[in-house]
């Protein structure tokens, strides 16, 4: 099998060769990960990946979010003490809402766009970019580049994968964290019409890639932003399953997957996980990081989702190669018999790795190829 074909039996849950094992980096540049193609060290990585590792190339769509008669500015200025200050403006009919970021001599200080239940309900009343048409016609703009993207990437080493947001994810990284923690209690009514205003761009955005056939896989990533500890499980069940659950059913009637990405306590949501269908699941992260270990997983998913993980990132910084043997061998015994692929909690982040992290992920290659194929 290459290993695209043992990505795809992998999701299908059918039997494969050895383990898949990802490392999560795309074949092309993305801005969450150093480029492993490209840099000095991490080239070592890419280089035995090929041939041993499934790549998904994920990408996003740099589609405009407010419709063209909201405003949006950005502005860079320094300030004295040399504190650099990056701001963000968003004007309509007279009124405004402004996020900045300060990186100088004291720290970094943020400040995000909605802080109370006042921007909340202004952020509400904002127009969007959900019409259909006009989503086309963004879209067509970044076609260009996207396929000549897609005509690079060799098939054989998996698949593209389109990273294209949801709801929970825009209303998360616009807020206050404690303001939006308290929303879930003082207004969750007004939070979920935010979130079904969004849905109609996601579900429109949806439909128009799927149509085009652009990718065989879509990565959602937005339901461990509304989960516990944060927030309740009820509010995950509302805030998330509904609109996620949507979108994976879009999915699956256009014959494409789905990988859903979730890191922490898991535990408790993950019945509503497995209830909302996707194909699989990053990541699964035992205690302390997380709650729940692979084999609790595997007992409570009863086979019906191709679970995937898990390394812990940190472990490639301070382990030996010795130790990372070791631990591949562990979680791939805790899989065995299972529908699972092997990869790190995380991507490469690192700009400067240092010499220990990359013979990890080369102990963590090795390892995975050679033991995976005996799990089988």
């Amino acid at each position: 099998m290459n290993a695209r074909q043992r990505l795809f039996a992998a999701l299908n849950r059918e039997p494969v060769d050895r383990v898949p094992i990802w490392l999560l980096f795309p074949y092309h540049p993305i801005g969450c990960y150093v480029d492993v193609r490209t840099h000095p060290q991490w080239r070592r990585v890419f280089d035995a990946s090929r041939g041993t590792c499934i790549m998904l190339d994920r990408r996003n769509l740099d589609i405009p979010f407010f419709a063209p008669e909201v405003v949006e500015r950005q502005e860079r200025t320094r300030l004295p003490d040399g504190t650099v200050e990056d701001r963000l403006t968003v004007e309509w009919q007279g009124r405004s809402l402004v996020s900045w970021q300060r990186s100088g001599p004291a720290g970094t200080q943020v400040k995000k766009l909605l802080e109370s239940e006042e921007d909340l309900a202004f952020f509400a009343a904002l127009p969007v970019l959900a019409d259909r048409a006009a989503l086309s016609r963004e879209l067509d703009r970044l076609l260009p580049e996207y396929l000549r993207e897609k005509a690079e990437f060799p098939a054989e080493h998996g698949a593209m994968m389109l990273d294209l947001g949801d709801p929970i994810t825009i209303l998360y990284g616009r807020s206050k964290l404690e303001e939006y923690a308290i929303w879930s209690l003082t207004c969750p009514e007004l939070v979920e019409s935010v979130l079904r205003k969004l849905q109609e761009r996601f579900v429109n955005l949806y439909h128009l890639t799927l149509e085009r056939d652009l990718a065989d896989l879509y990565f959602l990533v937005g339901s461990e932003l509304a989960s516990p500890p944060l927030v309740s499980v009820e509010t995950f069940r509302r805030w998330v399953v509904p609109f996620e659950t949507e979108l994976i059913d879009l999915v699956h009637a256009h014959g494409k997957k789905v990988i859903l990405h979730y890191h922490g306590q898991i535990k408790e949501v993950l019945p509503d996980i497995l209830a909302m269908a996707p194909d699989a699941l990053h990541t699964i992260e035992a205690p302390p990081i997380g709650n729940c270990t692979l084999p609790e997983a595997f007992q409570i998913t009863h086979d019906r989702l191709t679970l995937i993980g898990n390394i812990q990132y940190d472990d490639f910084r301070s382990s030996t190669p010795e130790q990372m043997r070791a631990a591949v061998a562990q979680v791939l015994a805790e899989a065995k018999g299972h529908p699972f692929i092997l990869s790190p909690s995380a991507g490469p982040y690192d700009p400067e790795p240092g010499e220990a992290m990359i013979e990890n992920y080369l102990a963590f290659i090795q390892a995975g190829w050679e033991l995976g194929a005996q799990q089988q």
